[in-house]
């Protein structure tokens, strides 16, 4: 399928989190099961315009995440949908046992939004900075871990979300970054989406790392090296299926991921080429350290999220298949 691509160089002109609430908005008016819940950071998660049209279906359970984690297990075994929406951290760090026990392994139909992951954070410093919210969730069996490039593909997964049941782990930016999709990518469940082809290197990202990808497919094209570029929105279920296709077709490959690069995107892709079949990789996230406080620009050039380590990896990774 061929995707339309915005310019990724810019920022978008929707706020992710507006697009989670226009969406779960569109939804809620067309099904009364779905409702939402936060740990009084409405107003931070752009949860208000639901709130306010939808008050009898929004909670705010204020500083209690675990707690909001008990409620919503308990709404969706009355057969309600609920999408309890936090800081990453506290969806994560703070409620890990209640999403395991009373969401998780009591099979129920709760939709986990994360907010603000890895260096999106931000100025809210390294406390709230979760490089390791992905190792948490994608450790729970038959829980579905996704993260979104942009505002376009966040409100295809909200739609993907509420079609299918089970806890999802929706690891979500809050404001604006870099816009990668013209239109809706006609997200499909457990499926890469191939945003550039390519045939010397594969680029694996998520998240903001798509943007970063895309730009250091640019660069590597003015040294005549062709680089694909896959957004591997589902970190669980792994596209087992595309990454095989992207060995065969090009041999090297490189995760981009804004999360530690342990028990990431980059060690699902390590996990499926130790059992399957053979490519030189390299991984390109956060090595092994906590957060600090920063704007998003700075802290993408101190943990190395950035096209130019890309590009460096990339080559590594040719280097490595070639010899």
């Amino acid at each position: 399928m061929t995707v339309k691509l915005a310019d990724y160089r810019i920022d978008d002109t929707t706020e992710m989190r507006a697009a989670y609430c226009e969406t779960l908005m569109d939804l809620a008016a067309e099904d009364s099961r779905i409702v939402e819940l936060d740990a009084d950071l409405r107003g931070a998660a752009g949860m208000n315009a639901f709130a306010e049209k939808f008050p009898d279906r929004a909670f705010n359970v204020g500083v209690q995440e675990a707690n909001m984690m008990g409620v919503a297990a308990g709404l969706s075994a009355t057969g309600y949908i609920p999408f309890a929406n936090t800081f990453a951290p506290f969806a994560t760090r703070r409620a890990c046992d209640q999403i395991f026990m009373s969401c998780a392994y009591a099979k129920q139909n709760v939709k986990v939004v994360g907010l603000d992951p890895g260096v999106t954070a931000a100025l809210n410093g390294g406390t709230h900075m979760p490089f390791e919210d992905i190792a948490i969730m994608r450790a729970f069996p038959e829980v579905t871990v996704v993260e979104p490039a942009d505002s376009m593909a966040t409100r295809d997964v909200i739609k993907l979300a509420k079609e299918n049941d089970g806890v999802w782990y929706i690891r979500l930016g809050r404001k604006t970054f870099p816009a990668v999709y013209q239109e809706s990518p006609k997200i499909e469940y457990g499926k890469v989406i191939t945003v550039r082809e390519g045939t010397d290197v594969t680029l694996i990202a998520s998240g903001i790392m798509v943007a970063e990808a895309l730009k250091a497919a640019d660069e590597l094209e003015k040294e005549n090296i062709s680089a694909r570029v896959l957004d591997s929105l589902f970190i669980k279920p792994l596209d087992e299926e595309a990454i095989s296709k992207a060995i065969d077709e090009t041999g090297a490959l490189v995760t981009c991921e804004n999360h530690n690069v342990i028990n990431g995107l980059g060690s699902a892709v390590a996990d499926f080429l130790a059992t399957e079949k053979y490519a030189p990789l390299e991984k390109v996230g956060v090595q092994d350290e906590f957060g600090e406080v920063g704007p998003v620009d700075y802290l993408k050039e101190r943990f190395d999220l950035t096209a130019d380590v890309i590009v460096q990896k990339a080559k590594k990774a040719i280097a490595r298949k070639n010899s």
